[in-house]
């Protein structure tokens, strides 16, 4: 059988991929996916893929988002590691991105943030639980309302809203589908394939 040279790029393509396994082949294509509860794993898991990636090229990188948040510092640290390295990170939002999800998201800039078709999008104030001696919860409460304040400044920032807007949106759970979202600042586009984006 004589292949031309499309098929021979194509058969080569595969025997170099064959072994790879998934994290590697993910690496290859220059893509991250964050699927489920932002916590410290993830965090440095991404943080990793992101620095290593950013020494293989300056090329972009696509990041998949899939996550109905979780811890507030582990969000932050995504969040600061996609501005910190040098390529240009492009995410795709599928499924929901919620709370610690969305300061995810909103580290890329404005119009390099997508999402499909049924992504679902929520915004709301960081919650707090707290036990213990009134002086701690004192001290917690006041640090939670810091919190609070940067992260409506983040999303105030990234979508171009008034803070007062933002603050009054995340009072409660805010919701909003991705034609909601281009129209707050939050999605440049919604994307039904990967050509749309690549």
């Amino acid at each position: 059988m004589v292949l031309n040279d499309k098929q021979e790029d194509a058969e080569n393509s595969k025997d170099k991929t064959k072994g790879l396994g998934l994290e590697e082949k993910l690496i290859n294509s220059r893509s991250i996916i964050i699927s489920g509860e932002v916590n410290q794993e993830l965090a440095q898991r991404v943080s990793t893929q992101l620095l290593i990636l950013q020494e293989i090229n300056d090329d972009p990188i696509y990041l998949y988002i899939n996550s109905q948040g979780g811890h507030v510092e582990a969000g932050d640290t995504i969040h600061d590691m996609i501005k910190f390295v040098r390529p240009k990170v492009i995410v795709i939002g599928t499924g929901w991105v919620a709370s610690a999800g969305v300061t995810i998201y909103i580290a890329a800039e404005k119009e390099d943030r997508y999402c499909l078709p049924n992504t679902r999008f929520m915004i709301h104030q960081p919650l707090g639980q707290v036990n213990g001696k009134a002086s701690n919860i004192e001290i917690e409460a006041n640090e939670l309302l810091r919190i609070r304040a940067r992260i409506n400044k983040l999303i105030s920032d990234a979508t171009g809203k008034p803070l007062e807007q933002v603050e009054q949106d995340t009072d409660y759970n805010y919701w909003m589908d991705p034609a909601q979202a281009i129209d707050y600042g939050l999605v440049a586009k919604v994307v039904s394939n990967i050509s749309e984006i690549r």
